[in-house]
């Protein structure tokens, strides 16, 4: 058996298995088993010991039917006045209605998940974006899990048994990187943004926005930082099936390029982004002495973690002194010099 094996297995036999046998069959509900395995987790590894306010493990209820739409609007149908709406819009939206913008070619794609019906939908979204011009007839009432076949496949009709493919079936590049904007950015600027998005090699942008639930939790409550004071999330995306380094270097430029023209009006000191669009630009742990150096990795780390890195750095170091798990940008044991005085 090997060492990462054993390990797993040592995880499973603490924290999985005890919460399988310890509740019955008749009571045996998802809620009861994510309660049974927070409980679990030593409270001195958590990022934030549990409170009656915040778990480190939760379920959210949802209806049993829920509604989407996609709205398409070209440049020539002021797309770009649109986005400029919606910068201060979409954060401040009732917390049932999501609203994000998908920007590809010339047009602006407006995608929406409500949590209720399209009547009332289509009644929120003439009181707080009117511009838009939703009707009726753009509304798809579906459940849930077929809003998650939406927004994946792009179709909420695909088979759900696409959700449980693990399978790792690579058939084409990506890079990403993302921002987060504080200061609606100009109209200007996002009219500026359509002649990179013309170019053959152009890949996408994708405006997701905050407010709501993510504003009312402290920065420092989870290791997720990017609170209150974030409009949204600015992603840009890229991918490519053609095999070369002609290909990797066009497309890899066109989102270099997009990312430095956009940096005078996001974040600041430091250019903060999000952790699961890894982006290896911003820096590459080293080892010294066989473990990550954390003075490196603070590089990349207070970007995705803010203040919070410091911490998750004292955590891997209680349950990975060695640094065994480690990849390119992978959280660095605290060195025992610096210490941890809240741990």
């Amino acid at each position: 058996m090997s060492r990462t094996e054993a390990i797993l297995r040592l995880l499973l036999a603490l924290f999985i298995l005890p919460c399988n046998t310890s509740i019955s069959s008749a009571a045996s509900t998802a809620d009861a088993f994510l309660h049974c395995l927070a409980a679990a987790i030593p409270p001195n590894l958590l990022h934030t010991p549990p409170s009656p306010s915040y778990s480190p493990l939760r379920l959210v209820r949802v209806p049993e039917s829920v509604t989407v739409f996609t709205i398409r609007r070209s440049r020539k149908q002021l797309a770009t006045h649109l986005i400029a709406k919606w910068q201060e819009i979409a954060p401040a939206l009732p917390p049932d209605l999501y609203l994000r913008v998908v920007v590809h070619n010339q047009d602006a794609q407006f995608q929406s998940l409500f949590l209720g019906r399209c009547d009332r939908l289509v009644s929120l979204m003439r009181a707080h974006f009117s511009d838009l011009g939703m009707v009726r007839a753009d509304c798809e009432e579906i459940t849930w899990i077929q809003s998650t076949m939406y927004f994946a496949f792009h179709s909420s009709f695909k088979p759900l048994e696409l959700l449980l493919d693990r399978g790792n079936k690579p058939d084409s590049y990506v890079k990403a990187k993302s921002d987060y904007v504080q200061v609606p950015i100009p109209w200007h600027v996002w009219e500026s943004t359509w002649t990179w998005l013309a170019k053959q090699e152009a890949g996408i942008l994708i405006l997701d926005p905050y407010g709501g639930r993510m504003g009312s939790v402290a920065p420092s409550a989870t290791p997720f930082p990017h609170r209150k004071g974030n409009l949204y999330n600015l992603q840009y995306y890229s991918s490519w099936s053609e095999n070369g380094t002609d290909a990797f270097d066009k497309h890899m430029a066109w989102v270099r390029g997009l990312y430095k023209q956009m940096e005078p009006y996001v974040s600041k000191n430091p250019r903060t982004g999000y952790v699961n669009y890894r982006d290896l630009d911003l820096g590459r742990n080293e080892l010294g002495d066989n473990v990550t150096s954390y003075a490196k990795a603070r590089v990349w780390g207070e970007k995705y973690f803010k203040g919070n890195f410091e911490r998750l750095a004292a955590v891997k170091a209680m349950v990975d002194p060695d640094d065994f798990f480690r990849n390119e940008q992978s959280i660095p044991p605290l060195p025992a010099a610096k210490g941890w005085n809240s741990m």
